[in-house]
């Protein structure tokens, strides 16, 4: 999978963003993170801090974060 969705359970900018990928029809994974920033190792890792969500899509070589950045990056790519 070329798009991956790091989120947090119960978080509505994660919400926000998947369900916009979904209503587009985007295939993507989840990476479901946990609800402590200090063991979002994994997100830090990949995006250089531990808030949600993050998406990462290798197809267009683009890391973001903020759901308001994925959702104006998502409409211009996807919509």
């Amino acid at each position: 999978m070329s798009r991956t969705l790091y989120q947090l359970e119960g978080c509505p900018y994660c919400e926000k963003v998947a369900d916009r990928l979904d209503e587009l029809g985007v295939d993507y994974d989840s990476v479901w993170v946990e609800a402590l920033h200090s063991k979002r190792d994994e997100v830090k890792r990949v995006s250089g801090q531990r808030a949600v969500p993050v998406l990462v899509d290798e197809e267009r070589g683009v890391t973001m974060a903020e759901s308001d950045r994925i959702l104006e990056f998502v409409e211009r790519s996807y919509a």
